[in-house]
């Protein structure tokens, strides 16, 4: 009888970690090829105001900042291209407590010729609060129709805001994502990683929503904001799935590029990582309600995306244990242990020892490895009390 709950248990898992990461997303990939395709054609404005500028929804930017100086002048530039009418748009950059020169620089970049016409306002906040307090605070004096929430160090294209108004014609829209790209992937692991999330943001759109949304850069109807619990982590998955759960949806839309500027070192990475699998667990808990079959292909998707992720560690280590504990009489289980040892030895040695010329599939996993260990570590330490809802800035090496 322990002999066949193992089995049971042993297969359950093994085949819960291969349908995560293969079955789910061919799932994805088969309804997003079967759903109709309704391009959003954004009208052309090229910089020349017209009549219908007054049609427009008013757009407030904001962009929550914690000693960004390295970035902030290139942020403000860069939304000073934006083609948007002026008067419809807002930015309010808030400096949470910096203790480096971002509020100095922001103020003086946006006194430069080409950044004039921006209706530009800058938040100095005394004392370190975190990101969710920022945006608790500052969504309280917002009045425009969307908003937008913005990482300083992601460069966006010029047409983003036409676009994306687009979409907010249609009154189920209570979202909308952006495509995000690195410009310095930290490795070739973590390119094919982003560039996976994206085609599975894409496809869980025709599920009915994407997912939350990448801090990079998304709109949401300010009319639809929940304000976030004090000590949330990951606040763009929180904040865009409540607005989802109270029935509206969240969409994606791949014209739309948000382009990271910095690159993370190991120990960023490392850490981000950490933060994120704390927050998974947190987001699968306050927002366990989205797993109600009411929720429809919202549910599958939360099920099979984000509630499998947090268990993801724990039936990978008990699918290499169970069938550890089998090799000896089956040879299947003995030839699937012999497998998982030698994916696990392989990415944790490049993990090791990071040679500078690798297989591409090896990175691959030894990515995909490493952020499932970051997941254990983040989940525990949430479990343990220790990861709190408040950002800290990493420096990067001094070697990058």
């Amino acid at each position: 009888m322990n002999e066949l709950l193992i089995i049971i248990f042993t297969l359950t898992s093994a085949l819960l970690v291969i349908y995560h990461h293969l079955g789910y997303p061919l799932i994805l990939r088969v309804a997003k090829r079967l759903k109709p395709k309704h391009p959003v054609i954004a009208r052309t404005r090229h910089y020349t105001p017209n009549d219908d500028d007054s049609k427009l929804p008013t757009i407030t930017i904001m962009i929550p900042a914690y000693n960004e100086q390295q970035w902030i002048a290139d942020k403000i530039r860069n939304l000073a291209v934006l083609d948007y009418p002026a008067k419809r748009l807002k930015i309010i950059i808030a400096c949470d407590g910096c203790n480096d020169d971002t509020e100095k620089v922001a103020t003086q970049v946006s006194c430069e010729a080409e950044c004039q016409h921006l209706q530009i306002e800058i938040l100095a906040f005394k004392k370190n609060r975190g990101k969710v307090a920022v945006i608790n605070e500052v969504m309280q004096g917002i009045t425009s129709d969307l908003v937008v929430l913005s990482d300083v160090s992601a460069l966006v294209s010029v047409d983003a805001l036409l676009i994306a108004a687009e979409h907010f014609k249609d009154p189920n829209i209570g979202v909308l994502n952006s495509h995000y790209h690195l410009l310095n992937p930290g490795s070739t692991g973590e390119a094919i990683y982003w560039r996976y999330q994206s085609n599975i943001k894409a496809s869980e759109a025709a599920l009915g929503s994407t997912l939350g949304a990448h801090g990079a850069f998304y709109l949401f109807r300010r009319s639809l904001f929940q304000p976030l619990a004090p000590d949330t982590i990951n606040d763009d998955f929180i904040l865009p799935m409540k607005i989802v759960a109270a029935g509206y949806r969240a969409n994606y839309e791949n014209s739309i590029n948000a382009l990271e500027l910095e690159k993370a070192d190991n120990t960023q990475d490392h850490q981000r990582r950490y933060r994120i699998a704390a927050g998974n667990f947190q987001q699968l808990l306050r927002l366990k309600r989205l797993l109600l079959p009411s929720y429809g292909g919202v549910a599958f998707a939360f099920i099979s995306g984000k509630a499998l992720r947090v268990l993801m560690p724990f039936l990978m280590i008990f699918s290499l244990i169970g069938s550890l504990l089998l090799s000896t009489e089956y040879w299947l289980f003995a030839l699937s242990a012999i497998i998982q040892l030698f994916a696990y030895l392989l990415a944790g040695w490049h993990l090791l020892f990071r040679p500078k010329t690798s297989n591409r599939i090896i990175e691959a996993l030894a990515y995909l490895v490493g952020g499932h260990a970051a997941g254990l570590v983040g989940t525990l330490r949430y479990l343990f009390g220790l990861e709190r809802g408040h950002w800290k800035r990493i420096k990067p090496n001094a070697s990058r």
